[in-house]
């Protein structure tokens, strides 16, 4: 026999009353348990929702101290991530140390941290860090430096390609022409307000100072060519954020720093000296002592007519110093170089599509030419070069 179904709800619903006036404690708890479980999830998707810049600035407060490490050689995107990072941490009362490997050698990079008044200590050993909270900025892997490899970074803040992360916070993003840029979202995510350097902050309102401003939007320029090459959309709305807080009188200095002359000699020997095989350039400049030019001779022979990629490298002492540039469709450089000394030992390279580098033993070099030390001549690299320039490897 069928009931309507108006009569089976019914039915249905005095069921439920009688239960739940006959099981109440029961019933309260499965509503307190619903309860929770709403606001349980609520909060999850808040937190998976939050800003990565209020996350970074949590997971700095967690510590009282860190250093904020950048790569070896830093550069101005390196260094405006170094002093916005730090910034930031001693907002939550964090105790902050830059640090770096390598040398400031480019004048530009010189510049930068005079221009800035950057206060930041070298580090050979892994014992020379200040604190084993370590925060790294524009590389996502540790290194330069002896023991580099034993480090567990407790964050990390980059837009280069790499399978390094942070214990607690990783924020890559390869899609990106600069770190600065990732870094100038942080503080306008946070509400920060930019200052020039002749405005009065104002009170109890969490502000950018001019001196970071100016140093990342000048990050984000050195490494896209002054907004040329390489940007997201993303430059140009940090670059819009970053520039009422801008010092034009230091950015001009910044940008526009003296010249050595062997930085000078060795563009001219790059143009002189090259070696052009269809549209593609190579040349080794031969020994020097900065091997900052290296890079900014490749820069240089970029702007030759007809020529889409370059390589130039270049020899410090037992080292064999390599920078490529490309713009060329055909030519990943990154890939190109690091397949161009894949089959040494000891060397290293990769890098973007459209800038690479690397660096190569000379007695791995050599060994890996098969001949002798006093017979090399160099040609063997060359040649390889150019075929990984055209995929010939």
């Amino acid at each position: 026999m069928e009931f309507p179904a108006d009569q089976s709800v019914q039915g249905l619903f005095r069921t439920a009353q009688v239960y739940s006036s006959e099981n109440t404690m029961l019933v309260v708890g499965a509503a307190l348990g619903t309860v929770v479980l709403a606001v349980s999830l609520w909060l999850v998707v808040r937190w998976i929702r939050r800003p990565m810049g209020a996350r970074l600035k949590r997971a700095l407060a967690k510590r009282d101290e860190i250093v904020v490490l950048m790569h070896p050689n830093p550069d101005p995107d390196a260094m405006a991530c170094a002093i916005a990072v730090g910034y930031l941490a001693e907002m939550v009362e964090t105790d902050v140390t830059l640090q770096y490997s390598g040398q400031i050698r480019h004048q530009e990079n010189r510049a930068f941290r005079t221009i800035l008044d950057l206060e930041m200590t070298r580090v050979e050993h892994v014992t020379d860090l200040a604190s084993s909270t370590i925060v790294l900025v524009d590389h996502n892997t540790p290194r330069g430096f002896d023991g580099a490899e034993r480090i567990e970074p407790y964050a990390v803040i980059d837009h280069h390609p790499g399978n390094g992360t942070g214990e607690v916070f990783t924020d890559k993003r390869t899609n990106y022409g600069a770190c600065s840029t990732i870094v100038a979202e942080y503080f306008e995510e946070l509400g920060a307000t930019p200052v020039g350097p002749d405005d009065i902050p104002p009170e109890d309102e969490f502000v950018l100072p001019s001196d970071i401003a100016t140093g990342l939007l000048y990050g984000i320029q050195s490494d896209t060519k002054h907004l040329t090459n390489g940007c997201s959309e993303a430059e140009f709305a940090a670059c819009a954020y970053l520039y009422q807080g801008v010092d034009e009188h230091r950015l001009d200095r910044i940008a526009n720093p003296q010249v050595s002359a062997e930085v000078l000699e060795i563009k001219s020997r790059a143009i002189t000296e090259r070696e052009v095989r269809g549209s593609f350039a190579v040349c080794n400049v031969g020994e020097l002592s900065n091997v900052d030019a290296i890079p900014q001779a490749a820069d240089e022979l970029m702007h030759l007519e007809g020529v889409t990629a370059v390589v130039i490298y270049g020899q410090k002492e037992d080292t064999i110093h390599v920078s490529g540039r490309s713009r060329d469709d055909r030519v990943h450089m990154g890939k190109a170089l690091q397949s161009a000394v894949s089959e040494i030992p000891g060397a290293g390279a990769g890098g973007h599509a459209r800038m690479g580098g690397g660096q190569v033993p000379v007695e791995s070099a050599v060994v890996a030419g098969g001949m002798e030390v006093g017979l090399w001549t160099n040609r063997e690299f060359t040649d390889g070069i150019f075929d990984a320039l055209n995929g010939n490897v």
